[in-house]
C-alpha cells in the first residue's frame, strides 16, 4: 500500500467512504420500513419487499452483517487515509487524517446518507436488500460467530430476544393508526372502524331501548286490541308479556302471522304458538361479545335484565350494527327529534335521550359513566327529583328543566358551554 500511487489511494478511499455510506443508509432504511406497509407489499409479490421482510425476520443477523461491513470499511478507509496523510504531512499528517477523516465519514458516510434513508425508507432499503441477502449468505460463519457473543453478553446482562416488545398493535395504537390514516381512508370509513374498536367499551345497557319504551303485546288484553296493536305497529319483533313485561313469554315475529290472517278466528293461543322463545342478556354485556352472542344463538332481539332478572329494556342486532355504521333505519314511531336546536345557540332535549346519543349528535362530552339518560343526569346531579324549574351545572353546560311529570324529567333546555359551540358540528343528528 506505501508504494501505490496517490491518486489509486484517494481513489480507493473515496469508493470505501461509498461503500459505508451504503451499509449506514441501508441500517436506517431497513430499521425504518412500516413493517404492516412491508408485509403488505411482500404479499403483493414485490421482489425487494419481500428480501426485506426475509432479512428483517432475524434482526440480529441483519445488523451483524452490516456492521460487520460498515466497520470494516472504515477502519480500512483510517488505515488508507493515514497512508495518504504520512505521504504528504510526515508524522504530522496523522492527526490530520484522524480529523478530516472524522469529518468527512461524518458527513458523507453517516448523517447524510442516514437522513436521506430515514426519509426514503423503500428507496434505500428494497435495493439494499438484493445486496445484503447475497452478503449474509457469504458472511455467514461470520455473522454466526459475532451473534453468538453477542448472545452470551446479552444472556450474562439478563437480557433475552424474546423479552422484545411483540410488534402487534393494541387497540389504542390501531386506533391512533386509523386516525392518522389521513386521506388514505375516507372519514366515513375511520368513524366505522374506530366504533367498531368502541365496542368493547360500550354495553348493552348503553344502547337498549328502556322498558318504558318497549312496544309489545300484553296476553291480557281482548284479542281485538292485540290485533289492533299488530296491525299499527312499525316493528317487526314484538315482546309478548302477561301482565307485566317483567312476565315476559315469547317473541312474535309479524311475518309468522301470515299463516294464520285467513282463519275466520285468531285466540291467543294461536299468537302463543307462532312466538319464539325470549332471549335474555345480561345488562353488562360488551357490545362486541353480545354481538358474537346473536350470531351464535342466531337471533335479532334480546330482553336485556338486571342481576334479579328485572326486565330493563330491548336491544337488537339493529341497534348493535348503527353503533358502528351510524342510523340506516327512521324511527316512524318518532313524530319529533329528541335534540331541538333553538335560534339562541341552546338545544330543547328530551329528558329520555341517551347522554351518549346527545355527545355524538352535538360533539360534546357530557358523562357517560354513571346515568344513561339526561333525565338521569340532572336527577343524578341534583340528588332528589326536580319538583320545580330548576337549573344546574353539569361540566360547564348549563341545564334548565322545563317540564316534569310523573317524578320524569320529560324536556330540558340546554346551553352549551362556548368551548363546546367552537366543537360542535354544524348539522344536527345521529351519525
Amino acid at each position: 500500500m506505501n508504494e501505490a500511487p496517490l491518486p489509486a489511494l484517494f481513489t480507493l478511499l473515496a469508493v470505501l467512504i461509498v461503500l459505508s455510506a451504503f451499509f449506514s443508509s441501508s441500517e436506517t432504511g431497513m430499521m425504518s420500513l412500516n413493517r404492516y406497509r412491508l408485509k403488505h407489499m411482500a404479499k403483493t409479490g414485490h421482489r425487494g419487499a419481500r428480501l426485506a421482510d426475509r432479512l428483517l425476520q432475524r434482526t440480529d443477523q441483519l445488523i451483524g452483517v452490516i456492521l460487520i461491513g460498515n466497520n470494516f470499511i472504515n477502519i480500512l478507509a483510517s488505515a488508507i487515509a493515514t497512508v495518504i496523510a504520512i505521504r504528504l504531512y510526515g508524522d504530522a499528517g496523522i492527526a490530520i487524517a484522524t480529523v478530516l477523516l472524522t469529518v468527512v465519514i461524518l458527513i458523507f458516510a453517516e448523517v447524510t446518507p442516514k437522513t436521506l434513508a430515514a426519509l426514503f425508507p423503500e428507496r434505500i432499503a428494497f435495493p439494499a436488500a438484493y445486496v445484503l441477502r447475497p452478503l449474509l449468505k457469504a458472511l455467514y460463519p461470520v455473522v454466526w460467530l459475532v451473534n453468538l457473543f453477542t448472545t452470551l453478553i446479552l444472556r450474562l446482562l439478563r437480557v433475552s430476544a424474546q423479552d422484545a416488545s411483540s410488534e402487534h398493535l393494541s387497540r389504542e395504537e390501531l386506533r391512533t393508526l386509523v386516525n392518522e390514516a389521513g386521506s388514505l381512508i375516507p372519514r366515513r370509513h375511520k368513524d366505522m372502524l374506530v366504533s367498531i374498536l368502541d365496542l368493547e367499551k360500550v354495553t348493552v345497557n348503553d344502547i337498549m331501548v328502556p322498558r318504558n319504551e318497549v312496544v309489545g303485546l300484553d296476553l291480557e288484553d281482548d284479542i281485538d286490541t292485540i290485533l289492533r296493536q299488530v296491525k299499527a305497529s312499525q316493528h317487526t319483533r314484538l315482546p309478548v308479556f302477561k301482565g307485566d313485561i317483567n312476565n315476559i313469554q315469547g317473541i312474535l315475529h309479524l311475518r309468522n302471522l301470515t299463516r294464520i290472517v285467513h282463519q275466520e278466528s285468531i285466540n291467543k293461543a294461536m299468537l302463543m304458538q307462532l312466538c319464539r322463545e325470549p332471549y335474555f342478556i345480561p345488562e353488562s354485556t360488551p357490545l362486541h361479545t353480545q354481538l358474537i352472542n346473536f350470531q351464535k344463538a342466531r337471533r335479532r332481539i334480546g330482553i336485556v335484565v338486571d342481576e334479579y332478572g328485572d326486565v330493563l329494556g330491548i336491544a337488537t342486532l339493529e341497534d348493535i350494527l348503527e353503533e358502528i355504521v351510524g342510523d340506516f333505519t327512521t324511527d316512524y314511531a318518532a313524530t319529533s327529534p329528541d335534540i331541538i336546536p333553538q335560534d339562541d345557540g341552546t338545544y330543547i332535549i328530551d329528558g329520555s335521550a341517551h347522554i351518549r346519543t346527545i355527545n355524538k349528535a352535538l360533539g360534546w362530552t357530557l358523562p357517560t359513566e354513571g346515568p344513561k339518560t339526561l333525565n338521569g343526569l340532572i336527577t343524578e346531579t341534583l340528588e332528589i327529583i326536580p319538583e320545580t324549574n330548576v337549573c344546574l351545572l353539569v361540566q360547564g353546560v348549563r341545564i334548565e328543566v322545563l317540564q316534569i311529570k310523573d317524578n320524569v324529567v320529560k324536556a330540558a333546555c340546554v346551553h352549551p358551554s362556548p368551548t363546546m359551540i367552537a366543537s360542535q358540528p354544524r348539522r344536527v343528528g345521529v351519525e
